[in-house]
């Protein structure tokens, strides 16, 4: 059987992996970025470089996008130049970006309106994962769209789990990554209080990470944050995003997200300090004593 020719908008630090994964399991592949200096590297594999959303997603029978936030995704699927405006009947849209739930809902009226089929699809994973091809995709849609899509799903991930109705996928997305947002604050506050106390700070790391709390993401990022590295995985402006987008849905599901606006202040302070761009383990840098 023919592979399905993909489209790939947007090309960051997820979404170039995730191309790459894509371009080596040999699927007939286009590319948009809106820094064209980024898509470049496809074209040495075979991949055809689009100037505009809607010239990518012309000939596409999937279409998928992975940007930073609500703006950058309607600026790829929406307007003349947008991917709708190419997208031919029957292609299925795939919003792989962590964005709100309400943008998932009119983004997916919109596909249907081009009779389009539409599948929210956020990951759990950061660069390591997506580089391997490890991803877990979070699905909001019908079955039978994804199992349509699930071959070209494969060589990024590990899984495609199926949530429920459209919305699905990125409302899980949401809650996932506000607990991260909150252990990660939390282990900044508590390592840089180590730090300032005098206690062995390898020793307590040691008890600290076989102990109850350690979890694959707290080990994870302490190592970074010990190191330090803070070489971006998963950049710190996006986590703060993710959270306030996270407390914006708690108060729409009339649940008051106490916790998260308490991180989300401690990466907007790291944000402040002028971190925004580097990893989220770099949230402890202005919580410590110079």
């Amino acid at each position: 059987m023919s592979k399905l020719r993909v489209t790939f908008l947007g090309l960051g630090i997820m979404g170039s992996n995730m191309a790459r994964r894509l371009q080596e399991a040999g699927f007939p592949l286009t590319v948009y970025n809106r820094n064209r200096e980024k898509a470049a590297p496809f074209a040495a594999g075979g991949a055809t470089l689009a100037d505009s959303p809607r010239l990518a997603a012309a000939e596409a029978d999937v279409i998928i996008s992975m940007v930073s936030d609500d703006h950058a995704a309607r600026a790829v699927w929406l307007g003349k130049d947008g991917a709708l405006a190419g997208a031919k009947a029957g292609a299925v849209v795939i919003e792989c970006s962590t964005v709100t739930v309400g943008w998932v809902r009119e983004l997916a009226a919109a596909a249907a309106a081009r009779k389009c089929e539409f599948l929210d699809a956020p990951v759990t994973g950061s660069r390591m994962q997506a580089e391997a091809g490890e991803l877990n995709f979070l699905v909001g849609g019908s079955a039978a769209t994804l199992d349509q899509v699930r071959p070209a799903l494969a060589p990024m991930s590990r899984s495609a789990t199926l949530l429920g109705p459209v919305g699905s996928g990125s409302q899980f997305k949401l809650i996932n990554n506000f607990i991260c947002a909150v252990q990660i604050a939390s282990l900044a506050e508590a390592l840089a209080m180590v730090e300032q106390s005098g206690l062995d700070r390898a020793r307590v790391m040691e008890v600290l990470l076989t102990g109850a709390m350690a979890s694959p993401l707290v080990k994870t990022v302490a190592a970074r944050m010990t190191t330090p590295d803070f070489t971006p995985n998963f950049p710190l402006r996006l986590m703060a995003k993710d959270v306030g987008y996270a407390i914006e849905e708690g108060r729409r599901l009339s649940v008051d997200l106490v916790t998260g606006t308490a991180a989300q202040k401690v990466f907007q302070s790291a944000i402040g300090a002028g971190h925004g761009d580097k990893d989220m383990a770099a949230v402890i840098e202005p919580l410590r004593k110079r």
